[in-house]
């Protein structure tokens, strides 16, 4: 049976932006005299909160540093082109055959300016963020928020995921799981229950036929 509801983790899996924040992690890292490489990023940070990815870095998770970090971000993705166009048909081809929603461990601050940008926003019918959990991503809060939004059995949905730390929460919350490979590579997403190297309109086609 094809899956009855898809949700899409956001930084990495739908928006193709993790260059981008490792980037802007780097900067602000570098003027804290705590420089931080790509393998730094991609090895120990990428796919946890914000909070936790400072905490980790720099020992300390400020107010005034993660809205910073947000502010440098909205102002690089404004035009919503992290957002491609093959990804934009793949959502709206799942939106057509049922709901769609976002679980990120980004912020709401983040995430909408891009769906809107993108002319995505309306088709998601839930969108969870760090904003509305207690714990964030390997955490299955999360994923199993989304599954009560959308009235939907957690097993009966499929979370497309770039992380360790994401598909670790859509698994332990009960989903299957697509990774996307182009973050961390294929060795690291072993747990998943499939490897895709792209969302795009044939491969979205396949998972809910």
């Amino acid at each position: 049976m094809p899956p009855r509801a898809v949700v899409f983790d956001f930084n990495g899996t739908l928006s193709d932006d993790e260059p981008l924040l490792c980037a802007i992690y780097a900067e602000i890292f570098t003027e804290l005299d705590r420089p931080m490489t790509e393998q730094d990023y991609y090895g120990l940070l990428a796919g946890h909160t914000e909070e936790e990815i400072f905490r980790l870095w720099i020992g300390r998770s400020d107010p005034p540093l993660i809205a910073d970090r947000i502010a440098r971000y909205r102002a690089r993705v404004h035009d919503g082109s992290t957002i491609d166009a093959e990804a934009r048909a793949a959502v709206r081809y799942a939106a057509g055959r049922g709901p769609v929603g976002v679980v990120s461990s980004a912020t709401r601050a983040e995430i909408d300016p891009v769906l809107a940008a993108a002319g995505l926003a309306d088709l998601f019918a839930v969108v969870v963020t760090a904003d509305d959990v207690t714990h964030g991503k390997p955490h299955p809060e999360p994923y199993a928020l989304s599954a009560r939004l959308l009235d939907t059995p957690a097993a009966e949905m499929l979370a497309l995921e770039d992380s360790e730390a994401g598909v670790a929460s859509a698994k332990t919350a009960g989903m299957r799981v697509v990774a996307l490979t182009r973050t961390l590579g294929a060795d690291r997403l072993v747990a998943a229950d499939e490897l895709i190297e792209r969302i795009d309109l044939a491969s979205m086609q396949r998972l809910l036929a």
